[in-house]
């Protein structure tokens, strides 16, 4: 069972990165994935072969991420490119995002299973609005460990003080958003200082480098703390002469422990059983513990079927009424009265936009208050995030997103083509949102 302290080979750490345009996110990947020995020689063979036909004398590493040829022609990162390295003292998923405005919502699709955020900041730039908004999503997403990387320390001459003065705006910035764990870290991607190895240039700074962060920062959770939740994902009914009366409930739990034994019940029903059997990779066993696959067994016979939620422990109170921050993530605007479908682990609901309340403005500077409600009559636009009230045809049973990342999430999806529309997190983003002066009903028609 993964602890909160698990730093052994074993572990994994997902995360992602994000900045504004031309911050050099792809070229730290691209240094991370070079210094730590993770690029395959041919690899490196085809990016110094691309490198030298653009002209330059030393290899662009930025080319082992930016995998789309529109990306490699514009040296920008359009979509969310993933990449898998480890080091003798962990393993690593990595989600290098775009740093455009337009594809903001890529990044909620890369930290959406984040446990760190790297942000990026160019260190003549200083902390920008797409900083303060990416700062924003790791909140919103409730990513546990966020890390300020003030890139291209050597255009500012290794300055201390303009490092100090980038880290202690955005420090106050993230805790105005609830951020707890904040670590800024003074870089060159391009020179490779500290990114892997502690660099000459900057004696002032007495902290981890980049990697040695990633290393060793605590990752998972320990899942006896939380409350069991298993999603039904397939009911199992063999009814062979082998197994007659076998009925098992497969799927992956989402949170918590399950035991033998243990006293569950069935959402949204509210059957109470407890639990006779635990199998997983075909044989019996006493414990599961997220996010392992299992198939569960019930003392009782309940109806039971895909969608369905088994929880131990305090249960969530299923509702038809649910209030919910959102990430809106398509083109087309989403409106009060729109019908769309919710899908919530392995349920999919049919669901009414009931209300937009606000959207949020993250754009506010933090001297100001940081972030804003406004008014949203025209609905929510790409990228945008809001608060919503949404009526479903059936009952949920939903967590808080701040209280299970798993559980506490949905998605909003166009019943018409079966598109993506927005990411929900059920229940208050931020605390910190400061109400602005609505305009008259009149002037938002």
């Amino acid at each position: 069972m993964s602890t909160a302290t698990e730093t052994s080979a074993t572990s994994l750490l997902r995360f992602a990165t994000a900045g504004s345009v031309d911050d050099g996110k792809s070229t730290l990947v691209g240094r991370l994935l070079h210094d730590s020995k993770s690029v395959l020689a041919d690899q490196l063979e085809a990016v110094e072969r691309v490198s030298l036909g653009r002209g330059q004398e030393a290899p662009d590493l930025a080319l082992l991420t930016d995998g789309l040829r529109a990306e490699r022609e514009q040296g920008i990162t359009i979509d969310v490119a993933y990449r898998y390295f480890a080091t003798p003292r962990r393993r690593f998923i990595l989600a290098d995002t775009p740093g455009h405005v337009q594809y903001t919502r890529n990044m909620v699709t890369g930290a959406s299973t984040a446990e760190l955020a790297v942000v990026l900041v160019d260190a003549r730039n200083g902390v920008v609005e797409q900083t303060r908004r990416h700062a924003a999503v790791a909140a919103l997403l409730r990513v546990p460990h966020v890390v300020l990387a003030v890139n291209k320390m050597d255009l500012v001459d290794y300055a201390e003080p303009a490092f100090a003065a980038i880290a202690a705006e955005f420090t106050a910035y993230a805790a105005s958003l609830g951020v707890k764990d904040v670590v800024a870290v003074p870089i060159s991607a391009l020179a490779g200082d500290n990114v892997v190895e502690p660099s000459a240039h900057m004696d002032w700074y007495g902290g981890p480098t980049l990697l040695e962060h990633l290393e060793t920062v605590p990752v998972g959770s320990d899942p006896s703390i939380e409350p069991a939740r298993f999603p039904v994902q397939y009911v199992i009914r063999p009814q062979t002469e082998e197994h007659p009366d076998y009925r098992g409930y497969a799927g992956q739990l989402a949170s918590g422990v399950l035991r033998v034994g243990d006293t569950v019940t069935v959402l949204p029903s509210g059957h109470t059983t407890t639990v006779a059997g635990i199998d997983a990779l075909g044989r019996e066993t006493d414990i599961a513990w997220a996010p392992q696959s299992v198939t569960v067994r019930l003392a009782d016979d309940i109806d039971i079927s895909r969608g369905d939620l088994i929880a131990a422990g305090p249960a969530p109170v299923p509702t038809k009424d649910i209030e919910a921050t959102v990430s809106h993530l398509n083109e087309r605007p989403l409106r009060a009265g729109d019908k769309v479908l919710l899908k919530h682990t392995t349920r999919t609901v049919r669901a009414l936009v009931k209300e937009i309340s606000y959207r949020i403005d993250i754009t506010a500077p933090i001297s100001e208050g940081g972030l804003e409600q406004r008014p949203a009559p025209e609905g929510l636009s790409v990228n945008d995030i809001g608060h919503v009230v949404l009526r479903t045809a059936e009952p949920l049973a939903l967590d808080g997103y701040s209280d299970n990342r798993r559980t506490g999430s949905f998605l909003l999806i166009d019943p018409a083509d079966g598109t993506t529309l927005t990411a929900g997190m059920a229940g208050e983003a931020f605390d910190t949102v400061r109400t602005t002066d609505a305009p008259d009903e009149e002037d938002w028609v």
